[in-house]
């Protein structure tokens, strides 16, 4: 019985939880889409002050020394360019995929300063999309298999004890 409870109880926690993910990969997405934004204006600028000296951005790039606080700009530049091409990437993968697709691209999801913001602003939701509803059906039985397994690993561990406190 406890462990039909305890299955129970795992089942609907993972319909929960999962079902939130559509919700919040949108979430995610539009403030990828934001920060990508953000970054193409600082790029764009880069670009423009590069041409306007008649340089490419690498040569922009390699003219930054001199001082350590050029260096240093040209070390943030460097950077921020990195960032602003993983970030239009992953904002790629994340616009042509659909909610259940999305699942499959979690590795564009890891940005930790987006995710925490998304986080932060996120506020879950009955889902009534067909897509929430088939997430939270998902978590239904993984979370239920979960908890029936432990449960089941609990009782193997359990069962020589109890036999042996019958037999006494």
């Amino acid at each position: 019985m406890i462990a039909r409870i305890l299955t129970l109880a795992g089942g609907l926690a993972g319909a929960a939880s999962l079902s939130q993910f559509p919700e919040f990969t949108q979430q995610y997405t539009q403030r990828l889409a934001g920060a990508v934004d953000e970054l193409s204006r600082v790029v764009e600028d880069f670009d423009a002050s590069a041409r306007a000296e008649g340089l490419t951005r690498p040569e922009a790039l390699s003219a930054m020394t001199g001082t350590p606080f050029v260096e240093r700009r040209r070390i943030d530049m460097t950077r921020t360019l990195q960032r602003h091409a993983e970030l239009r990437a992953d904002l790629a993968a994340l616009r042509g995929a659909g909610p259940f697709t999305r699942a499959y691209q979690m590795s564009h999801l890891d940005d930790s300063v987006i995710a925490k913001r998304a986080v932060e602003d996120f506020r879950p939701a009955l889902p009534l999309t067909f897509e929430g509803i088939t997430f939270a059906g998902v978590g239904l039985v993984l979370g239920a298999l979960a908890m029936s397994l432990i449960a089941n690993l609990v009782g193997m561990l359990l069962w020589p004890l109890r036999r042996r406190a019958t037999t006494s």
